[in-house]
C-alpha cells in the first residue's frame, strides 16, 4: 500500500512538473521522498521544482544530495554538474568562498574526462574572469563552453554560453557582434525547449545586457516575452520579481509612473532578500526614482535607503534627490564620490549611468568646467558603444552645457537630436525636459513663438505625469519672466488674454497657438485668478484698462 501511495505521489509530482505547477510538484515529490529516497531522475525534478517554487533551503539540500549520490555511484561528471549549480547559486547569494569551493570541485571532477560538464565548468571559469575584470579571459572561456554544448548537443549550455559571450562583447564595445549572439541564443530561450531554471536565467541576462546599453527595442521585446513566460506559471518565485522590476523601469521611461510603482512594489513582495538581494534592491531603487520625479521626497529618501540596505548603490538617484531638495553642495559631493568609485576604463557603462546626473548637478552648482568634463566623457563612451540612446544622452548633455555657456545656437542641434531619439523611444518625461532646454535656447535666439510652444508642450507632459518639481521650476520661470506685467501674467498668458479680448473661444485659441484645448483652459483659469476676475468679459475689460490690447 505504501509503495503504491509513493508511486502515485511521484506520478503526481511528474505531472505537476510537466504542467509547470512548481509548488504542487514540490509538495508531491517531498511527500514521496519522506516515505523512501527518490530515484535520481525524480530527485532532480524535486530539486528544480523546489528552486522554482522558491524553497531555497530545500534546493541547496537536494542539490547536495544529488552531488553525493553521483559521487557514491562513481559518476564524477554527473556530480560535477550539481557542483556547478551549487556554486552558481551560491555566487548569486554573494557567498563567494563557498561558491568558489563548489566550482573548483566541479573543475577537479572533470579534469580527466571529455564530457559536456566540462563546458559548465568553463562557464564557472568565465564568471570568475568577468568578476576580476578580465573580459577577454571571460569571453574565451565562454567560447569554449559553447563549443562543448554544440559538440554534445546540450542546447542549454550552448545558449547559456552564447548569451554570456554576447554580454562580454557588449561590455567591450562590440555591440553588433554582442547583440547578434544574444539574438541567436534567445531563439532557443523563447522556443520553450530549454530547462525552466536556465530559461529564466537567460531571459534576465539578455534583458540586463540590453538595458545596460539602452537598447530599448530588445529590452522591451525580451521583457514582454519574460512576462508572458512568468504568467504561464504563476506560482514560480524566481525570475517573476526580476521581470516586474524590468517592467517597472520600462514603465517609468514610458511615463506610466503609477503603474511603475505598483510593479516595483509587487516585485519586492515576490522575492526573498536573502536569496534574491538584487531584485529586492532594484525594486526599492525603482520606487525611489518615481517618488523623486513626482516630488514625494520623503518616500524617495526611504526607498533609496532600502535599496542601499539591500546592497545596491543608490546613485545617481540619491544625488539627484539632494539637488531637487536644494542641497546642491551635498549633491555635488555625492555624485563625485559615486564617480570616483567606478573605474573610468573597466566599467564605462556604469559611468554612463552616472554622468548625465553629474552634468546636471555641476550646471546647477555653476561649475561649467566640471559639467563640460563630464559631458566630454559621456560623449566618448557614447561614440565607443554607438547605440542610439547613449548618443542621445550625450547630445542632451552637450546641449545643456552649450546653453549654460551662453551658446544657444550651438545648443539647438544636439538638443533637437536628443529630443528626436527620446520621442521616438517613447520617453515623454525626458523628451519634455529637452523641450524646456529647447525653449530656453529659442528664447535666447529671439524665437519667442517656438520658445512658448516648447514650454507649453513640456508643461502639459509634466502635468499629466505629476512631475511636481519640474512644474514648480516652470512656475518659477514664469514668474521671473513676468516682472512688471499687470497681474504678473506670463508671456503666454498675455498672448492668451489678447485672444480672449478679441472674442476668440478656447478652441480657436488652441488652434491658433498650436496648443491643446486643455492647456488653454488652464491658462484662462490662471489669468482669471491673477487679475481677480471671474468672466471673459471682465478679463477683456482688464486687458483694455491696462493697455494690453
Amino acid at each position: 500500500m505504501s509503495a503504491a501511495r509513493k508511486a502515485d505521489e511521484i506520478a503526481r509530482g511528474r505531472d505537476c512538473y510537466g504542467r509547470r505547477a512548481w509548488a504542487e510538484a514540490h509538495r508531491w515529490f517531498a511527500a514521496a521522498d519522506r516515505k523512501a529516497p527518490l530515484p535520481a531522475a525524480d530527485l532532480e525534478l524535486y530539486a528544480w521544482s523546489a528552486a522554482l517554487a522558491g524553497a531555497d533551503d530545500d534546493t541547496f539540500a537536494l542539490m547536495d544530495r544529488l552531488y553525493q549520490l553521483h559521487i557514491e555511484r562513481g559518476e564524477p561528471a554527473r556530480a560535477a554538474r550539481w557542483a556547478f549549480w551549487m556554486g552558481f547559486r551560491l555566487a548569486a547569494q554573494r557567498e563567494i568562498g563557498r561558491a568558489n569551493g563548489w566550482l573548483t570541485r566541479a573543475e577537479r571532477l572533470t579534469e580527466n574526462s571529455d564530457c559536456v560538464e566540462k563546458g559548465y565548468v568553463q562557464m564557472g571559469v568565465a564568471y570568475r574572469h568577468l568578476t576580476s575584470g578580465d573580459h577577454e579571459g571571460a569571453r574565451v572561456a565562454a567560447v569554449e563552453a559553447a563549443a562543448f554544448g554544440d559538440r554534445f548537443g546540450d542546447a542549454d549550455l550552448s545558449a547559456f554560453a552564447r548569451i554570456f559571450q554576447g554580454r562580454v562583447w557588449l561590455r567591450q564595445g562590440q555591440v553588433e557582434q554582442g547583440l547578434a549572439l544574444i539574438d541567436e541564443a534567445m531563439v532557443s530561450v523563447t522556443s520553450g525547449r530549454l530547462a525552466p531554471v536556465l530559461t529564466g536565467v537567460l531571459y534576465c541576462s539578455a534583458i540586463a545586457g540590453c538595458s545596460q546599453l539602452y537598447v530599448m527595442d530588445r529590452a522591451r521585446e525580451w521583457t514582454a516575452a519574460l512576462a508572458a513566460w512568468c504568467a504561464s506559471q504563476p506560482d514560480m518565485i524566481p525570475f517573476s520579481g526580476t521581470c516586474l522590476v524590468h517592467r517597472a523601469e520600462l514603465m517609468q521611461i514610458a511615463g506610466s509612473w503609477r503603474e511603475a510603482i505598483e510593479e516595483a512594489q509587487r516585485a519586492s513582495e515576490r522575492v526573498s532578500r536573502r536569496i534574491d538581494w538584487q531584485t529586492a534592491a532594484d525594486s526599492a531603487y525603482q520606487q525611489a526614482e518615481v517618488h523623486r520625479l513626482r516630488g514625494d521626497f520623503a518616500e524617495a529618501e526611504r526607498a533609496y535607503r532600502a535599496a542601499s540596505e539591500a546592497g545596491r548603490e543608490a546613485q545617481p538617484g540619491l544625488a539627484l534627490l539632494r539637488l531637487a531638495q536644494g542641497r546642491t553642495g551635498d549633491a555635488v559631493s555625492s555624485i563625485r564620490a559615486a564617480l570616483r568609485a567606478v573605474h573610468p576604463v573597466d566599467d564605462r557603462l556604469h559611468r554612463a549611468r552616472l554622468l548625465p546626473a553629474a552634468v546636471d548637478i555641476a550646471l546647477a552648482a555653476g561649475d561649467l568646467e566640471e559639467a563640460a568634463r563630464a559631458c566630454g566623457e559621456l560623449e566618448r563612451i557614447a561614440a565607443d558603444f554607438g547605440t542610439e540612446v547613449l548618443g542621445a544622452m550625450a547630445a542632451h548633455a552637450r546641449g545643456a552645457v552649450a546653453l549654460a555657456d551662453g551658446q544657444p545656437g550651438a545648443a539647438l542641434e544636439p538638443l533637437r537630436r536628443a529630443f528626436r531619439v527620446w520621442h521616438q523611444v517613447g520617453a515623454p518625461y525626458i523628451a519634455a525636459r529637452l523641450r524646456v532646454l529647447l525653449s530656453h535656447a529659442s528664447q535666447a535666439l529671439g524665437d519667442r513663438d517656438t520658445a512658448a510652444l516648447e514650454l507649453d508642450l513640456a508643461r502639459e507632459v509634466f502635468e499629466r505625469l505629476g512631475a511636481g518639481p519640474d512644474l514648480a521650476a516652470l512656475r518659477t520661470a514664469d514668474g521671473a519672466g513676468a516682472a512688471g506685467t499687470p497681474g504678473n501674467l506670463s508671456r503666454r498668458e498675455l498672448e492668451v488674454l489678447r485672444l480672449v479680448a478679441a472674442g476668440k473661444t478656447n478652441k480657436l485659441i488652441a488652434k491658433q497657438l498650436f496648443l491643446s484645448e486643455k492647456t488653454v483652459d488652464r491658462h484662462v483659469s490662471n489669468i482669471f485668478a491673477k487679475v481677480n476676475v471671474n468672466s471673459r468679459a471682465a478679463a477683456t475689460a482688464f486687458a483694455y484698462q491696462h493697455g494690453l490690447v
